[in-house]
């Protein structure tokens, strides 16, 4: 069993990653899907809406409360297979959440990517309001840094640079999946 978390700033590559899990046929767990529903329950807008139900959920129920909603998810998912990826880490809180939940069997790997690179993959990707302009990017971001997510990665056990083409990226996922993280770490040396 291994559990692999992804944690990286907007337009890092970490969507990519899951995609490239779902053709594997890996599990995948979206974080921002638990608070994509949260704000369906709660008759709001995700696309408008996702920030202020992140922070709404952190409030009430504690910085770890989108990590502890994904739990049993994870664990209903590893009952059938020995690999799921949790997708989208924001804080250490999460990932101390993870790692105590599922010990040495929990990776996190950091997607990274230089800010120019990311802003014109979320211009092109246009999926919401905050990657149509700069300043909006901007301030997601640091919203999100201060959830703690610089501190995540830090802590990451596997650093990916997706600065090259997207078959390289790919390439790059496919190696973490089939030879673990250990193989992807010695390659990004």
């Amino acid at each position: 069993m291994r559990v692999i978390g992804t944690v990286g700033l907007p337009g890092s590559g970490k969507g990519e990653l899951a995609e490239v899990a779902r053709e594997a046929g890996i599990p995948v767990v979206t974080m921002g899907d638990i608070i994509r529903q949260e704000c369906r329950n709660r008759g709001l807008d995700p696309a408008t809406d996702h920030g202020k139900i992140a922070k709404a959920l952190r409030e009430e129920e504690g910085d770890d409360a989108i990590a502890a909603r994904s739990l049993p998810v994870v664990e209903s998912h590893l009952e059938s297979t020995d690999l799921v990826v949790v997708d989208g880490l924001r804080s250490d809180v999460e990932l101390d959440c993870f790692r105590e939940a599922f010990g040495d069997e929990f990776v996190l790997v950091s997607v990274e990517a230089p800010f120019e690179m990311r802003a014109e993959r979320l211009l092109d990707r246009g999926r919401d309001e905050s990657d149509t302009d700069l300043e909006a990017l901007k301030k997601r971001e640091a919203r999100e840094l201060d959830f703690g997510m610089d501190e995540a990665m830090d802590r990451a056990d596997v650093v990916i640079e997706n600065t090259d083409s997207l078959d390289a990226y790919r390439e790059k996922i496919a190696r973490l999946f089939d030879d673990g993280p250990e193989a992807v770490a010695e390659a990004e040396r």
